[in-house]
């Protein structure tokens, strides 16, 4: 499986940005977007099952949504109240079987 990851930029902190995943093929898979900022280990942000549970990680619970829409194979972070610390390289995922599947990443950058 292919995937492609857009949506990063600049934003002021406080401001919002949504953040999209699409995987090629028909096959659903649970998802997820982790995050890796300079210098700091890749941590989970939020997953989402195949029939819309979702999971995420205390720093961002609240602010962030994770959804997705199973028609077009697509998965979406709606993050708001964006703050410095957000400033990431945002990476989507998922794991089939043993082996673990990444988008290119995408940069959000939190800043004044």
């Amino acid at each position: 499986v292919q995937l492609q990851a857009s949506g990063g930029g600049l934003v002021q902190p406080g401001g919002s940005l949504r953040l999209s995943c699409a995987a090629s093929g028909s096959r659903r898979y649970a998802m997820a977007w982790y995050r890796q900022a300079p210098g700091k280990q890749r941590e989970l942000v939020a997953s989402i099952t195949t029939g819309g549970g979702t999971n995420y990680a205390g720093s961002t619970k609240g602010r962030f949504n994770i959804s997705r829409d199973n028609a077009k194979n697509a998965v979406y972070l709606q993050m708001n109240n964006l703050k410095p610390e957000d400033t990431a390289v945002y990476y989507c995922n998922t794991n089939i079987g043993i082996k673990a599947y990444w988008g290119q990443g995408t940069l959000v950058t939190v800043s004044s």
